[in-house]
């Protein structure tokens, strides 16, 4: 990627100046992240630490390795360009500031980053629809496969959740919760039938309600 955040303390114009040099397709994510998350996890963990001793160059790296599916991921629910910047601009600073609370006994970067991007969003969601109660009404976030799992659950205890996932359903609620890809789109990305898929996610989302302490409907 062209732009690096050095600092910390660009202003935002500059952080969402380098987030449209960096990022051109907002709807999806960068194969090649996917395809380097698992192998990239102990480099995540290591910038992170890096980022809790005050290295704003960890920062920097870090932005360079997530920026593009964190965006995604962000505009997906928002919909809005701008909405999404922010949010991440917002969220790559509470991630500087609470980088010494990452703990990776219980999940991955990739995962503490998602949780705390989606969550933030959907939280932007409800503030912008009061926001603009009088102008045209915002999009509904979109329908969360985790249904009352998610939105029961602190950042934290999802963390946690997801990392107990074996990487096969794990994978698999990545796509559909960040992404929102639909069982045809991730039986096509991931290269395996799609009953697989469903199988898979729904034993994932029942595991997930019963370690985040929701009463899965009958």
């Amino acid at each position: 990627m062209r732009a690096r955040f050095r600092t910390v303390d660009r202003s935002r114009s500059e952080w969402q100046h380098a987030l449209v040099s960096d990022s051109t397709d907002l709807a999806g994510t960068d194969r090649g992240a996917r395809s380097a998350g698992a192998a990239g996890a102990p480099e995540d963990a290591a910038l992170v630490a890096a980022m809790a001793r005050g290295d704003r160059a960890a920062l920097a790296a870090l932005y360079d390795r997530h920026a593009s599916l964190l965006l995604g991921a962000a505009y997906h629910v928002l919909r809005n360009r701008r909405d999404a910047e922010d949010l991440l601009h917002d969220v790559l600073l509470e991630c500087w500031n609470k980088a010494g609370t990452f703990d990776v006994r219980r999940g991955s970067v990739r995962s503490w980053l998602l949780v705390r991007v989606r969550s933030r969003a959907l939280d932007r969601v409800r503030s912008l629809a009061v926001a603009r109660r009088h102008a045209a009404a915002p999009p509904a976030p979109p329908e969360e496969p985790l249904g009352d799992a998610a939105r029961a659950a602190d950042g934290g205890r999802a963390v946690r959740a997801l990392g107990a996932l074996p990487e096969a359903q794990r994978s698999i609620v990545e796509l559909c919760f960040f992404e929102g890809l639909g069982c045809g789109e991730i039986a096509e990305r991931l290269g395996i039938p799609i009953g697989t898929v469903k199988s898979r996610l729904a034993r994932a989302v029942e595991r997930l309600r019963g370690e985040l302490g929701v009463e899965v409907a009958g």
